[in-house]
């Protein structure tokens, strides 16, 4: 009787490794690889002390959010000290126009005489060489005027050569104020922040650096052999922690290298160790359970594994 409870326990242990044996079959995920983002590197676009910087490491981010301020002073003094040179340029026409005055005011008085000497003539009572004298005067200041207004439109144009170039560096200088105010170009989560408030940064110093973790990239490896069975724009599955009791992800494959490359020492194929590999990137909405650099598994869809 023993022996043959013995037996049966027997059997049904061998049933169960069967059954276990079935149930894998041998099954190996079609590439490896693990979870990457692309990441931005802030940097500095201004040279000074940092007077805001209010960020923290994981905090997540909106594009167009103002961070951080770096030190305007010396920019707004450069500023104006170009804006007051500007108005004393400027001031030198006044002197000119006055000029030009005079002779519009002299020319005025002519030819009010003048057309009082005409009705004289036409009357008698004046001569014509009092007409032709005060004509010859008008014809003099004439040419004064015009000589005058050739040398006012000069010196308006050497002046305004002196301002423009004035203007270009005050709106250099605006820019150079804006860039001065730290704002984030992209929505995404701080993975690293490298300066704190206070200290002096330089321009393209790094700031902090952020990714965009709603959508990640699963970079697998996969063989020579399988090459030929992958596509951009094919979807597939994506696991984690898979022996485990992971969680599936589905995955479009979003670009396929071109060149083989020696098999990366932590990434394994589904021919284990192989020499040359092709590596592609998987495109996975991220639910927050991933983290960058987690391994993850690719399964290709209608695929005999």
């Amino acid at each position: 009787m023993k022996a043959k409870i013995k037996n049966n326990l027997l059997l049904l242990m061998i049933m169960a490794l069967l059954s276990v044996s079935c149930s894998n079959n041998g099954e190996k995920a079609d590439a490896y690889g693990n979870f990457e983002s692309d990441e931005v590197t802030i940097s500095a676009e201004a040279n000074g002390r940092l007077l805001a910087f209010n960020i923290e490491e994981g905090s997540i981010l909106n594009s167009g959010e103002e961070l951080g301020l770096i030190d305007t002073i010396q920019l707004y003094i450069q500023k104006k000290r170009l804006e007051a040179g500007i108005l004393a340029v400027r001031a030198k026409t006044m002197d000119v126009e006055s000029e030009v005055a005079v002779y519009r005011e002299q020319k005025k008085n002519l030819e009010r005489e003048n057309n009082r000497i005409q009705n004289l003539l036409e009357s008698g009572a004046a001569t014509q060489k009092q007409a032709d004298d005060l004509k010859g005067q008008l014809d003099v200041v004439n040419r004064q005027l015009v000589a005058a207004e050739t040398r006012l439109r000069k010196a308006n144009a050497g002046i305004l050569g002196e301002v423009e170039p004035l203007e270009w560096h005050i709106q250099q200088l605006e820019d150079q104020i804006k860039k001065s105010r730290i704002v984030n170009p992209v929505t995404g989560t701080v993975l690293a922040k490298y300066v704190e408030k206070d200290e002096v940064v330089g321009f393209g110093m790094p700031l902090y650096k952020i990714a965009n973790l709603t959508r990640v990239n699963l970079r697998a490896y996969i063989s020579e052999t399988q090459l030929a069975s992958v596509k951009l724009g094919s979807e597939v599955t994506v696991y984690i922690d898979k022996e485990e009791n992971g969680k599936e992800y589905p995955g479009i494959i979003t670009w396929i290298s071109d060149v083989a490359e020696f098999t990366p020492k932590v990434i394994q194929t589904r021919e284990e160790r192989v020499n040359l590999v092709y590596a592609m990137k998987v495109a996975v909405d991220n639910d927050g359970e991933i983290k960058l650099g987690m391994p993850g598994e690719v399964w290709l869809k209608n695929t005999e594994n």
